[in-house]
């Protein structure tokens, strides 16, 4: 199986790459540190076939010119994604500049890297495209509403894709994860509930992934105390938010 992985330089798409090195995989990792990314190649080439691609996700023509060379592809795990972290200063609002930077990497990047692929996808007659999201698209705290915002719209992105091409044989995996150990959770100076090490996280998506599930949110307890919180009436869950 070819796959393409995105953000493989660190944090949950190096633990992706690492579960996904076996002998019948081809791995592409993509990501902007080289060194690392070099560094993970001599780590798996024992292990299966691996080409890197040093490249900004944000830097979206260089982006695809990269991606035109691939003619073939069985899966895409889309990792890539930044988050300003969570502020409880009150005073603070987020920039435009940092604003655009996360929805070009959390949101637009995936449609630059699918523009390319969905065509190579459906030439084939099939494909499967796995879209990290997070829990946190489900309920917006007032400290993460950037990063909130982004995930709530790569959901409904990933929901049209996963509609239009269903009949070309193209499989969509939307995946909403709480807190994992990563780059983005090491910003976090709060306790985070139900937090998992890296290696569990990724390996649980990746049974969900194996299992042909199309939605998959965990932990399952974090994830029905958010629909729980979404069924309160709207001024309870105001009063609960300000509380914690």
């Amino acid at each position: 199986m070819k796959i393409l992985i995105t953000g493989a330089s660190s944090g949950l798409g190096m633990a992706f790459a690492r579960a996904y090195a076996q002998r019948e995989n081809e791995l592409i990792l993509l990501a902007r540190r080289e060194d690392r990314l070099i560094e993970l190649q001599k780590e798996l080439q024992d292990s299966c076939s691996v080409t890197i691609i040093v490249a900004d996700v944000r830097e979206f023509e260089t982006l695809q010119q990269h991606l035109v060379t691939i003619k073939s592809i069985d899966m895409v795990i889309l990792n890539a994604g930044v988050s300003l972290g969570h502020s409880q200063d009150k005073n603070e609002i987020p920039t435009i500049a940092a604003f655009k930077n996360l929805y070009d990497v959390n949101v637009l990047a995936n449609h630059a890297i699918l523009e390319v692929l969905i065509p190579v996808m459906r030439k084939q007659g099939y494909g499967k495209v796995v879209f990290l999201s997070s829990l946190a698209s489900l309920f917006s705290m007032p400290s993460s509403k950037v990063y909130s915002s982004s995930k709530r719209a790569l959901n409904a992105y990933a929901e049209g894709i996963a509609y239009k091409y269903a009949a070309d044989g193209i499989k969509v995996v939307l995946l909403l994860p709480g807190f994992i150990r990563s780059e983005l959770t090491d910003k976090n100076e709060f306790k985070m509930p139900f937090f998992l090490e890296t290696e569990e996280g990724v390996r649980r998506m990746k049974n969900a992934i194996e299992k042909g599930k199309r939605f998959y949110a965990f932990p399952r307890r974090f994830y029905f105390l958010i629909r729980v919180l979404n069924l309160l009436p709207s001024l309870l869950r105001e009063k609960l938010v300000a509380l914690f």
